[in-house]
């Protein structure tokens, strides 16, 4: 079995509303020098060693993320 982490991510020119507002919370709540924050999904896949990247890379783009909006890495960690 391997371990996958797969990061989805807005585009940089896609509006963050849920980012923009945990940045503006964090002054209220005493923490300052963040400048901005975006805010996206972490995904953890334990597969089979046999499942090849570009099966991942298929599961990313058409389950996990919305590829008009959003980016992706993927990345086997060690389990």
């Amino acid at each position: 079995m391997a371990r996958v982490v797969v990061d989805v991510m807005p585009k940089p020119e896609i509006l963050d509303p849920q980012g923009q507002a945990v940045a503006r919370a964090l002054p209220r709540l005493g923490f300052s020098g963040v400048a901005e924050v975006r805010q996206g999904k972490h995904f953890e896949l334990e597969v089979d060693d046999s499942v090849d990247d570009e099966t991942l890379a298929k599961i990313a783009e058409g389950f996990l993320a919305n590829p008009v909006i959003e980016q992706w890495t993927i990345r086997r960690v060690d389990a």
